[in-house]
C-alpha cells in the first residue's frame, strides 16, 4: 500500500482554505496511487488555536467544516487531525486523529499525553484519551498516535500509549504531530524515535505540521523510520511537501536529505517564520531601521529572502554621533540585497527634544535619558512610516540584548516582529556568514566591527556588557538549562558577573512584555512558553 505524508501550512480557523489545501492534496496523493494519505495534527483548525477553543461559534464551525470535508474526499482513505467534543466531567474537547474513507467514519484515536510545559497548556483545553488505539484498514493495522503520545519519560507521564498497543499487534506507528522547531530539535527527534522503534520492533511514520504560527516555526521534516531505529527517508522543510511511503518496504520512493541542525536550518525557520507571519497577518511589506550593524544587517536580509527585496524598506537614521563608516555600511548592505533605502537624520529632532525639555533638566548632566531619547526618535519615524505606507515594522535586538535590557523601550523595542528575539549575538555573527556564504550581502565591515549603539561618543556593548561570548554561555546556563547562580560559577565563570546577569535578566521582565513578537528557535524564548512575575525578589 501506498501511503502519503503530507505536511500542511495552515492558516488558525481559516476552516474554508484549510479544507480546501486538504481536499487538494488528498487528490493529489489519489492521483499518485496512494491509498491512504495522513495530514498532522489538528490540520482542519491550525495548532495551537489556544482560547479559541473556549468559543462555541470556533467548534461549531469546525464542526460543520469536517462534514463538508469528509464528503469531499472520495477515492482514498485520509488521517486528519480533528477536534473532538465529548461530555461528561472534565474537558471538553479530545485532540483526535480521525481515519476515514469516502465520507465513513473508520475510527477515532484520541490523543493521551497531552504536554503542559514550555509553549505547550494542552490540558487547559482538553480530557486524555483513555485508551491507544490499533485500527485495521486495507491489510495493515495501524498503531495511531497523536504528537506527545511518542514522547513518553516515565518521569513525565504514567502512562506509554505506544507499549499498550502491543496486545493488539500494530504493523506500524503513525503519529500526526505539531511539533515546533528550535535549534537542536531534529537531533532531539531522531534520537527519540529511533529509540521508539527499536524498543517496539515496529516502522514510525511521522507527519508534521509546517509554518509560521506567531511565534511558533513549524518545521515539517515529517519522517519515515524503520524498526531497527534507522532513518529512512525525510521530506524537506519549512515548506509543504507529500512523501510517498511503500508499506512493502517501510520507505519513501524519494527523499529529501536527512535534516540537520545546522545554521542554514535557523535561517530557513527564521525566513519562513517572517514570511508566514507577515502573510497570514496581511502584510505584504516591512520597515526597518539599518544601523550598519550586524544585528539591523541579518534582519534586513532575512526580511528580503522571506518577502522579496522590493517589499523591505531599509532606513539609516544617523545622529551626531553616527560614523560614516555606519553609514556607508548601510547603503552598502541595501545596495547588495536590492531593497529601497533612505536616510532620516534624527539631529533637528535631538534638538527639538533638548529645547523642549531644557527647563525641566536645568542643572542636570547628561546621562542615558538623552540615549535612550534618540532611540525613541527613531521609533517614532520608522512607526510614522509603517502607519502611512503600511509596512510592517521589524525591531532588529537580537535575545541577548533583551535578555539583560540593553534595549529601549517604546524605541529600538518598536515593532510589530522581533526576527531575532530569541537569536543569541554568538548565533547572530553565524548567521551572518551563512548569509554571505555564497556572496558578501552583508558588509564585511559590519562583521568585524565592535558592535555599537552610538548613542554617545566612543560607545561600544563591551563597556556595559561582558564579551557576548561570556553572555551567551550564561544566559544559555541560566535561561535553557534552569540553572543557578552558583551552579553557573561553577562552570569557571566570575561569580559576580554572573549574578549581575541574572540580576539584569529579573529586571527587565517588564521591558520584555512589552516587546514585539519574537520567532522561537531555542528551546526557552522569552514570550509566553516562559511565565515568570513581573514582582519578585529571587535572585537565584
Amino acid at each position: 500500500m501506498k501511503i502519503a505524508l503530507v505536511q500542511t501550512n495552515p492558516i488558525i480557523g481559516d476552516f474554508v482554505g484549510n479544507s480546501a489545501k486538504i481536499i487538494a492534496w488528498a487528490e493529489r496523493a489519489r492521483a499518485g496511487g496512494c491509498r491512504l494519505a495522513v495530514f498532522p495534527e489538528l490540520s482542519l483548525c491550525g495548532y495551537p488555536p489556544q482560547d479559541l477553543l473556549e468559543r462555541s461559534d470556533f467548534l461549531v464551525a469546525h464542526d460543520r467544516a469536517l462534514s463538508g470535508l469528509l464528503a469531499g474526499i472520495q477515492g482514498i482513505g485520509v488521517v486528519l487531525g480533528i477536534l473532538e467534543r465529548r461530555s461528561g466531567r472534565g474537558k471538553p474537547l479530545y485532540n483526535t486523529a480521525l481515519l476515514a474513507e469516502d465520507g465513513r467514519e473508520i475510527a477515532r484515536a484520541r490523543k493521551r499525553l497531552l504536554p503542559t510545559y514550555d509553549v505547550f497548556d494542552e490540558t487547559r483545553y482538553f480530557e486524555p484519551g483513555e485508551q491507544s488505539l490499533v485500527a485495521p484498514f486495507g491489510d495493515l493495522r495501524l498503531g495511531l498516535t497523536v504528537c506527545e503520545d511518542i514522547w513518553y519519560q516515565e518521569q513525565s507521564y504514567g502512562v506509554d500509549p505506544v507499549a499498550e498497543m502491543a496486545p493488539d499487534r500494530p504493523d506500524c506507528l503513525l503519529n500526526i504531530s505539531a511539533s515546533p522547531y528550535h535549534h537542536g530539535k531534529l537531533d532531539e527527534r531522531r534520537k527519540v524515535f529511533g529509540a521508539l522503534c527499536q524498543r517496539h520492533h515496529l516502522p514510525l511514520l511521522y507527519v508534521n505540521q509546517v509554518g509560521g504560527q506567531d511565534s511558533l516555526l513549524f518545521d515539517g521534516h515529517s519522517l519515515v523510520l524503520t524498526p531497527d531505529g534507522v532513518m529512512a527517508g525525510s521530506a524537506p522543510g519549512f515548506h509543504e511537501h507529500l512523501l510517498v511511503v511503500e508499506s512493502e518496504t517501510w520507505r519513501p520512493e524519494e527523499s529529501a536529505p536527512p535534516p540537520a541542525d545546522a545554521t542554514s536550518t535557523v535561517l530557513a525557520a527564521l525566513t519562513m517564520g517572517t514570511r508566514d507571519y507577515l502573510g497570514k497577518s496581511g502584510f505584504r511589506s516591512a520597515v526597518l531601521g539599518v544601523s550598519g550593524g550586524i544585528d539591523s544587517a541579518v534582519t534586513a536580509a532575512i526580511a528580503c529572502r522571506a518577502l522579496g527585496p522590493e517589499n523591505v524598506l531599509a532606513v539609516a537614521l544617523p545622529s551626531p554621533y553616527t560614523s560614516e563608516a555606519s553609514i556607508e555600511d548601510a547603503r552598502e548592505l541595501a545596495a547588495n540585497l536590492g531593497c529601497p533605502f533612505q536616510v532620516i537624520p534624527i539631529s533637528p529632532a535631538m534638538q527639538a527634544y533638548r529645547e523642549t525639555l531644557a527647563p525641566l533638566f536645568a542643572g542636570r548632566s547628561e546621562d542615558v535619558t538623552e540615549q535612550n531619547i534618540q532611540a525613541r526618535i527613531r521609533g517614532n519615524l520608522l512607526m510614522a512610516l509603517s502607519n502611512k505606507f503600511g509596512h510592517l515594522l521589524l525591531s532588529t535586538g537580537n535575545k541577548s540584548e533583551l535578555a539583560v535590557g540593553y534595549c529601549t523601550l517604546y524605541g529600538d523595542m518598536s515593532g510589530g516582529l522581533s526576527i531575532l528575539a530569541d537569536v543569541p549575538k554568538q548565533m547572530v555573527y553565524a548567521l551572518a556568514r551563512e548569509i554571505n556564504r555564497e556572496r558578501e550581502v552583508i558588509p564585511a565591515r559590519s562583521i568585524s566591527r565592535p558592535p555599537t549603539a552610538e548613542l554617545k561618543p566612543g560607545q561600544f556593548d563591551q563597556d556595559d556588557l561582558p564579551p557576548y561570548e561570556v553572555l551567551d554561555a550564561i544566559l544559555q546556563a541560566y535561561l535553557e538549562e534552569h540553572l543557578g547562580v552558583d551552579e553557573i560559577a561553577e562552570r569557571g565563570f566570575d561569580r559576580a558577573v554572573v549574578a549581575d546577569v541574572v540580576r539584569r535578566i529579573t529586571v527587565n521582565e517588564y521591558k520584555r512584555r512589552q516587546a514585539p513578537l519574537g520567532l522561537k528557535v531555542t528551546s526557552k524564548a522569552f514570550g509566553h512558553g516562559r511565565r515568570v512575575p513581573l514582582v519578585q525578589r529571587f535572585r537565584g
